[in-house]
């Protein structure tokens, strides 16, 4: 069975199929939106890296217990290729699979997934309610508050950011970059700039 290249419309289609909570449509947003930053910068495909970052956490809303493994069944089943599946699984390495970063997409992906989610929490708590006007030393504030949106994995994103052979504070602005271009979308363009 031969594999086939997903669109990014194919990625939407599949990712609106399995996940219909809001919060995760847009941290899937939030992580194309990087995805695609970082591998523009890279010079790398930059569809690729965004449907990956798309359809990274398909399966979280309907399996949390089988997270990654159920995605892997999902993927493989509609022949998507076996490095867009690697990718994904990658992400939940040391956490719910085996699967360790090793091309560079993958350690960007793992180092950017939980970090987008401490970057909208600091987002949503300034009062322009935007990644807009948000600086990454904003971000280094409240990385140092464990309690702060607590549920990102601090640990993980530090480990990425190693992978990554980069300076914690140079991934909050690479992180940021990403979101912004993606700011309407995940709902951080800011309270008075609604479309």
């Amino acid at each position: 069975m031969s594999t086939h290249v997903p669109t990014r419309s194919e990625a939407w289609t599949l990712l609106q199929e399995f996940n219909q909570t809001e919060n995760l449509i847009k941290h899937a947003l939030a992580v194309e939106g990087v995805m695609r930053y970082m591998a523009r910068k890279r010079g790398e495909d930059e569809e690729k890296w965004g449907i990956i970052g798309l359809i990274h956490d398909l399966d979280y809303e309907r399996y949390p217990k089988q997270h990654c493994q159920k995605t892997k069944e999902i993927l493989t089943e509609r022949n998507f290729p076996d490095d867009y599946i690697r990718a994904v699984l990658s992400h939940g390495w040391g956490i719910c699979t085996d699967v360790e970063p090793l091309h560079e997409m993958e350690k960007v992906l793992y180092a950017i997934d939980e970090l987008t989610g401490l970057v909208t929490a600091v987002a949503l708590v300034r009062p322009s309610r935007s990644v807009l006007d948000l600086e990454a030393k904003s971000v280094r504030k409240k990385w140092k508050d464990k309690r702060f949106a607590a549920g990102a994995n601090r640990a993980i994103i530090e480990q990425g950011a190693q992978m990554l052979e980069m300076e914690l504070t140079d991934l909050f602005s690479e992180v940021i970059m990403g979101m912004r271009e993606v700011a309407a979308a995940i709902g951080l363009q800011g309270e008075g700039e609604k479309a």
